[in-house]
Formats: structure tokens, C-alpha cells, sequence
């Protein structure tokens, strides 16, 4: 199974309620009309993330394939180009990034309707091998960060190695996701012990500086 993930800002000019009326309405109606997607998930950067200003991004989209080649087949078809034609109306083109990505679940708990999830994007080290990243994120990085309390789902996006073997560079290395039952759940994780020991071993492999992120409500979208 693939997942693709899509990130990006909304339109000049549009608020965050505009910018989340539009994807959840018309624009998804548009992607469940395409054909092969097996599963679609809109996150909605919460309100709260505006408190402070604008976040890195206004929502994440992921979309479930059978294989690569499913989503290729979709390309020349009149209803993926609705969908690329109508991002204009409510997406800012210049933020948009898109990686493809295998999941890897680390903790596989359950997640009621009205959770929060926090999605991160991070790169690599410079000096450390994509082989590298992926395995010690997985087996060594991934365990430390389970015992964070609060975190009812873990998983962890990566980028699918055929992007590296074509010789391109994805926007991001990595996406970990983890869900919590709400946004006091989320802050009392940050506060804990478990919390702290992630950050650190985190300069063992992912590159320094901040890692973007946003905490949004998740919206799956029947197809």
C-alpha cells in the first residue's frame, strides 16, 4: 500500500474557515470521484494553531493506493484534472509538497472520533544514509518515542526508497503522526520525561533546527 501525503497553505485571501469549507466540500467531492484511491483523509489545522500566528501548514492530505502504478493510472483521466484545476481555488500552489510514503506502525492503539493529531515533518541528517534513517528510526527511535504518555497511535510515514533510487530529493525524509485524545493530552505529553528522551535522541539521526508541524482534527472522507 502506498500513502501519499500532500501539505499546503491556503490561498491569499481566503480565512481558515474559508480555506476548510472549500476542501471539505467541493474539492473532496471532486478526489472521491478518481478512481484506485482506497482511502482519503483531510487534517484541519485546529483554530488553536492560529493563536500565535500563521501555522507551517493549514492541512495535510492523505490518499491510500493499491501501488505507484495506481495513482499513474490516474493522471491522464478528466477527473484528476478537476482536482489539480480546482487547488487553485482555496491552495496556494507555491506551498504545496507532496512525498509518497510507506507507513510503519509503532503503536497501534485506538483512536476515538474526536482526537487530535499531531503531524511532523522531518529530514535526515546530512551525514546519515537513507538506510540508515529509516531503520534507526524505526527500531531504535520509534520505541523511545511509544512510551510517550498520551499517545494512543504512532505512525510513521516514510518516503518510499524508490524516490532516492531515481536520484530526487523529497521534501521531507519523514512524517511521524500521533494521535491524542485532546489538546491537553497533547500538552501534558510534552511536559513528560518520555517527551524529553525522544527530543534528544532525535539529534541522532534527524537533521537540526525545528521540525515543522501542525495539530489538526481528522476528517476521513467516505469514498
Amino acid at each position: 500500500m502506498v500513502k501519499l501525503i500532500a501539505f499546503f497553505k491556503r490561498k491569499a485571501g481566503l480565512t481558515p474557515e474559508q480555506f476548510q469549507q472549500h476542501w471539505r466540500t467541493n474539492h473532496a467531492e471532486l478526489v472521491v470521484r478518481q478512481k484506485g484511491m482506497r482511502r482519503y483523509v483531510q487534517n484541519h489545522t485546529l483554530s488553536s494553531g492560529y493563536a500565535a500566528g500563521e501555522p507551517d501548514y493549514d492541512g495535510v492530505a492523505e490518499a491510500w493506493f493499491d501501488s505507484t502504478q495506481a495513482m499513474k493510472d490516474l493522471a491522464p483521466s478528466s477527473e484528476y484534472a478537476a482536482v489539480r484545476a480546482d487547488e487553485a481555488n482555496f491552495i496556494d500552489p507555491a506551498s504545496m509538497g507532496v512525498v509518497l510514503t510507506e507507513e510503519v506502525v509503532i503503536v497501534d492503539g485506538p483512536v476515538p472520533d474526536d482526537a487530535v493529531k499531531w503531524i511532523g515533518f522531518i529530514k535526515k541528517r546530512d551525514d546519515v544514509l537513507i538506510d540508515f534513517f529509516q531503520s534507526y528510526w524505526s527500531g531504535t527511535h520509534g520505541p523511545i518515542a511509544a512510551k510517550i504518555p498520551g499517545n494512543l497511535r504512532y505512525v510513521q510515514c516514510r518516503a518510499r526508497m524508490g524516490i532516492y533510487a531515481s536520484g530526487r530529493t523529497p521534501d521531507f525524509d519523514g512524517i511521524p503522526i500521533s494521535w491524542f485524545d485532546d489538546l491537553d493530552a497533547l500538552r501534558r505529553s510534552g511536559q513528560s520525561p518520555e517527551y524529553e528522551a525522544t527530543r534528544a535522541d532525535e539529534a541522532n539521526f534527524i537533521a537540526p533546527g525545528r521540525i515543522p508541524f501542525i495539530v489538526a482534527a481528522e476528517h476521513e472522507i467516505p469514498l
